[in-house]
């Protein structure tokens, strides 16, 4: 009895070793990305160039609405009404174009993002497969993982090959 109970102990503790496992907190690793950084700073450019462009372009629409309301007095009424519905079919289009503009860069910038994920996760897959890991659990904010010691923490190993092969 007490080589069966010492038998399956050992089949427990060797089964219970061969799972080698991990986790990477997401929120670090995504912070520490080099091109994740780069890809934000990319879009926040253009979202600013997009910015300055819609100011400008509000400005001068602006100068042309007090143009008009000076012209428009001495109008007719039925004119006035004419030109002051053309006016307000400008400012329309221009909001849609602009609106448009700011949506095509989301939508860029959202499917850089979702393609630097697919990234991240392929090579999260890579390292775990190399390395000997049965699983690589998901830490930080939304993570399944609650607690892990610094030991199992594979952030800063994955980080570093994500930015090494960002580099070149």
């Amino acid at each position: 009895m007490k080589k069966l109970v010492l038998v399956i102990f050992l089949i427990i503790a060797t089964a219970c070793e061969q799972n080698k496992i991990g986790f990477v907190d997401n929120v670090k690793l995504m912070e520490g990305y080099q091109e994740k950084v780069d890809i934000e700073a990319k879009y926040k450019i253009k979202a600013d160039a997009l910015g300055k462009k819609r100011d400008s372009i509000s400005q001068a629409f602006q100068i042309e609405a007090q143009a008009f309301q000076t012209k428009a007095q001495g109008m007719s009424d039925t004119k006035a009404q004419e030109e002051y519905g053309i006016l307000q079919q400008k400012g329309q289009f221009i909001g849609q174009q602009l609106q448009q503009e700011e949506q095509q860069i989301q939508m860029q910038g959202q499917a850089e993002m979702d393609s630097l994920i697919s990234k991240v996760k392929k090579e999260i897959n890579a390292f775990g497969k190399s390395n000997g890991y049965t699983y690589i659990l998901s830490g930080g904010d939304g993570g399944s993982v609650l607690y892990g010691t610094e030991t199992k923490d594979l952030t800063e190993e994955v980080l570093k090959i994500l930015n090494e092969k960002y580099k070149k």
